[in-house]
């Protein structure tokens, strides 16, 4: 079973992807590390982020790349945001992920392009969202806890730009599938978001069942 987890920064995506992929036993890839790997690495190289050259030439790392704790950090998310956005990088990187998606028995992957690009034949396809503003705040309450000293209205700022580089980026664009089901987790606690979750992949993959028999 493939299940493909897309939608914006903040959302609950990875939350929900994880327990997702623990409930059914299934190996996980939070997608987004892939391009916050290449940011980061074009950063430490004393680069620039907006330059597909440069980008495209950090693409090349390895597994072990993506145990980085410093992938976490609000730069590496920024320049990943940056990075993604060229298309000659997510070209390089579509088919490692296409490969995890492949393994046997299954895969829970999130991203921004999974059910559209990735994996368009997934078994379950999840959109999660969230209020910018929502979004916004778990964001900042996560970079407290952190210990980093942040304001919510920088944020929301940078939420916001995320949101407009994703979906307006000419290759992958950030969208919902349309055969996607929409999750809007704007009033959902952590548990509460995680059982709709459930619920839906279950729907989706009881119903390809029943349209494989029909």
């Amino acid at each position: 079973m493939i299940v493909a987890v897309d939608g914006p920064a903040a959302s609950g995506k990875g939350t929900i992807a994880r327990a997702l992929a623990a409930r059914y036993m299934l190996p996980h890839l939070d997608t987004g590390l892939l391009y916050r790997a290449v940011g980061l690495s074009v950063l430490r190289a004393g680069g620039d982020p907006a330059d597909a050259a440069q980008a495209l030439a950090a693409c090349d790392f390895s597994d072990a790349a993506l145990h980085d704790p410093q992938l976490k950090s609000e730069a590496a998310g920024k320049t990943a945001s940056m990075v993604s956005a060229h298309p000659e990088v997510r070209a390089a990187l579509l088919q490692r992920q296409r490969d995890f998606a492949a393994r046997r028995g299954g895969a829970v992957l999130d991203g921004r392009d999974i059910g559209t690009v990735i994996a368009p034949d997934a078994d379950a396809k999840l959109f999660v969202t969230a209020s910018a503003e929502v979004r916004a705040q778990r964001r900042f309450d996560e970079l407290t806890r952190m210990g980093l000293a942040v304001h919510y209205d920088a944020v929301l700022g940078d939420i916001r730009s995320r949101d407009a580089r994703d979906s307006g980026r000419s290759a992958a664009p950030l969208r919902m599938a349309d055969d996607a089901v929409l999750l809007d987790t704007t009033a959902l606690d952590v548990e509460a978001a995680i059982a709709a979750a459930c619920r839906l992949v279950e729907r989706a993959v009881h119903k390809a069942a029943n349209d494989g028999d029909a």
